[in-house]
C-alpha cells in the first residue's frame, strides 16, 4: 500500500496540473489564442532556458551515460520499424501510415517526460533526463520525418523535406541542449546574476507546459479511426518502455539512469505529432486521436511503470 501511495504522489500532481489547465480553458480563463501562445512561449523560450540551465550546471562526466543514449535511440528506431511494418502489412493509406507510425514512437519528452522524472528522482533526475533528451530530440525528429515522408514519396506533391531539415537544425531544444552540453563539457562559468535569473525562469517552465497541455486538450480530437489510435497508444505506452527496458538492461544501464530511460520511453505521444502531420499532409485526425488517447491513458500506464520501478528498487 505504501508503494502505491508513493507512486500516486509522483504521477497524480503532474496530471492534476494538466487537469487544471483543462478546467481553466473550460471556464474561460484560458482561450485558444492564449493556449497557443503559451505553447509557443514554452517551446521557443522557457524550455530551451530550462535545458540550458540544467545541463550547463551539471558535471557532464558524471551525468552523461553513453549506453543510455545509444540504447534509448535504438528503442526509438526499433519502434519506428515495428510500427511502420505493422501499418504497411495492414495496408494503411499513405497519410494514415505516417501518422500511425509517428504516434507510436514519438513521445512528449519535454513536457510530460521531464515533469515525471523531476517528481520521481528530484533535481538530479531532471538534469539526467534533460541531457538524455538533448540527444533524443534529433533522433525523434529524424524518424518522424521519415515516417511521414516515405509513404507519400511517389505522390505528386511538393516535398517539405528541406523545410523540416532546416527546422531540425534550428530546433530551439536541440540548440539549447547542444549549448548546455558544450558549457558543461568545458566547465565554462555562468555569472551568479545570470544563473539566478535562469533558475527563476526555469521554475516557470514545467508548470506552464503542463497547463498548456491541459488547455490544448480536446475530446473532439478523439474521432476517426480509434482502433488504429488505440493500437498506436498501446505501442507507445506499453511496447516502447518494455523494449527500452530490455535494450537498456542488455547495454548495462542501471539505477536512476535506467529508470529515467524507461520513464522517457513511456511518455504519451507528443503534441507535435499532430502539428507535423497536418503540415506534412498526413492524417492529422488520426494523429490528434493518438495524442489525446495516449495522454489520457498515460496517467494509468505511468502508475504501473512507477510501481514496477519502485518494486525493483529504481
Amino acid at each position: 500500500m505504501a508503494l502505491f501511495i508513493e507512486t500516486v504522489t509522483i504521477v497524480l500532481p503532474v496530471f492534476l496540473v494538466i487537469g487544471l489547465g483543462f478546467l481553466l480553458r473550460r471556464v474561460g480563463l484560458f482561450n485558444e489564442e492564449f493556449t497557443r501562445q503559451t505553447n509557443r512561449l514554452v517551446y521557443l523560450v522557457f524550455l530551451p532556458i530550462l535545458l540550458f540551465h540544467k545541463i550547463s550546471q551539471a558535471d557532464f562526466a558524471s551525468y552523461f551515460n553513453g549506453p543510455l543514449v545509444v540504447g534509448s535511440s535504438l528503442a526509438i528506431a526499433c519502434l519506428f520499424f515495428i510500427s511502420y511494418a505493422y501499418a504497411s502489412l495492414r495496408r494503411y493509406p499513405a497519410p494514415s501510415l505516417g501518422s500511425f507510425s509517428q504516434g507510436s514512437f514519438r513521445g512528449n519528452l519535454a513536457y510530460i517526460g521531464l515533469a515525471i522524472c523531476l517528481n520521481a528522482y528530484g533535481d538530479s533526475g531532471l538534469t539526467r533526463a534533460s541531457i538524455l533528451m538533448g540527444f533524443l530530440v534529433p533522433v525523434l525528429n529524424l524518424f518522424a520525418i521519415i515516417a511521414l515522408i516515405w509513404p507519400q514519396r511517389n505522390q505528386d506533391s511538393e516535398s517539405p523535406n528541406q523545410n523540416w531539415l532546416r527546422e531540425i537544425l534550428l530546433n530551439p531544444l536541440i540548440l539549447a541542449s547542444f549549448a548546455g552540453i558544450c558549457w558543461s563539457y568545458f566547465s565554462l562559468p555562468v555569472p551568479v546574476i545570470v544563473k539566478g535569473s535562469l533558475g527563476i525562469v526555469s521554475g516557470l517552465t514545467l508548470p506552464l507546459a503542463l497547463l498548456a497541455i491541459g488547455g490544448s486538450f480536446s475530446l473532439q480530437r478523439l474521432k476517426g479511426d480509434l482502433q488504429s489510435a488505440g493500437i498506436a497508444t498501446l505501442l507507445k505506452l506499453i511496447a516502447m518502455p518494455a523494449l527500452a527496458t530490455l535494450i537498456l538492461m542488455a547495454a548495462g544501464v542501471q539505477g536512476i539512469d535506467l529508470g529515467i530511460g524507461i520513464l522517457l520511453a513511456g511518455t504519451p505521444a507528443a503534441t507535435a505529432t499532430y502539428i507535423m502531420a497536418h503540415q506534412m499532409k498526413a492524417d492529422a485526425e488520426l494523429a490528434g486521436s493518438i495524442v489525446m488517447l495516449s495522454t489520457l491513458a498515460s496517467a494509468f500506464s505511468y502508475t504501473l511503470l512507477l510501481l514496477l520501478l519502485r518494486h525493483n528498487g529504481l
